[in-house]
């Protein structure tokens, strides 16, 4: 209400469409450099820059789940490009992802909603220090079971189309360079999503350091890579803004934002989750729904 201007924000990002398709382009010429490579070799492109690509991917699919490449209007163009973006990571994810993840806005934290909260099982086990190191390896591993633990949905139609379009994509990428480069594409998603600077931004979300703080925002440089993820305080509160543009709204209502707790490292948060023994996949705010819960 103070700043209407931050409304003439609410609009697509046509650039997104441009960056997805150079960002699908590079990786295909990765696959075919990497083709005849050692696996040393194929191991060390796909952590130092496919995880970077890859991850970098599954925030422009969150930025895609929002409608931000084509807008509200031609959401189903959004769900086709999401399924063509997702094709890279070699992991059907795009779909699913948009369906989990409004719930996550609608209902931050919600108990048996929000997949986004670790299970009773991840708080309770990984607890020390090296368990707790385990578990931001495994980060793949535990976004991709979770949703089945705590929010079993029906398999849609689109998931479907997904799940085919992705084996296809997988087997042609098998079939013209080998596997090699199939490997460089899973390990980069694997290793993009788990023990990665870039994937500090899961844990400085929402894990609260400071009680009384539930969502965090980072401004460092990571931010260029990722769609501004980083500034989560302002994307919360204005889901319809496109990355690009969240910069804009901490600048126009900045009385809002500079004084909150921010991080500038995503590095060092990663550090302090390992290190402080005060926090853990506990360390989340959790809210039992009442009402009406409506999902997709």
């Amino acid at each position: 209400a103070k700043h209407p201007e931050i409304k003439a924000l609410m609009k697509p990002d046509t650039n997104l469409v441009w960056v997805v398709l150079l960002m699908v382009l590079a990786q295909l010429v990765a696959f075919y450099l990497v083709k005849d490579l050692d696996w040393k070799w194929v191991l060390f492109w796909a952590y130092v820059f496919g995880s970077c690509v890859s991850h970098s991917m599954t925030l422009a699919i969150h930025e895609i789940s929002h409608n931000s490449a084509f807008g509200n209007r031609k959401a189903m163009w959004n769900r086709w490009f999401g399924i063509f973006a997702n094709l890279p990571l070699g992991v059907p994810y795009s779909i699913s992802f948009k369906r989990y993840h409004m719930d996550h806005h609608r209902y931050l934290g919600g108990d048996g909603i929000d997949v986004d909260i670790p299970t009773d099982f991840e708080g309770c086990f990984f607890c020390t220090r090296f368990r707790k190191f385990m578990w931001i390896v495994l980060q793949p591993l535990f976004y991709a079971i979770r949703p089945l633990c705590i929010n079993p949905k029906p398999i849609s139609r689109l998931e479907i189309i997904n799940l085919l379009a992705q084996l296809s994509f997988d087997i042609a990428i098998y079939s013209l360079w080998g596997a090699k480069s199939l490997c460089y594409m899973l390990a980069g998603s694997v290793l993009g999503l788990g023990l990665h600077p870039i994937s500090g931004h899961f844990i400085a979300e929402h894990y609260m350091f400071l009680k009384g703080h539930e969502t965090y925002s980072y401004y460092g440089p990571l931010n260029l890579l990722t769609f501004n993820v980083g500034y989560h305080n302002e994307h919360h509160d204005f889901p319809n803004i496109p990355g690009k543009s969240l910069p804009l709204v901490k600048k126009i209502a900045a009385e809002y934002y500079d004084g909150l707790p921010q991080y500038n490292s995503w590095i060092k948060v990663l550090y302090d989750f390992v290190m402080d023994d005060t926090i853990s996949p506990y360390s989340r705010m959790k809210r039992h729904l009442k009402g009406e819960v409506k999902q997709d």
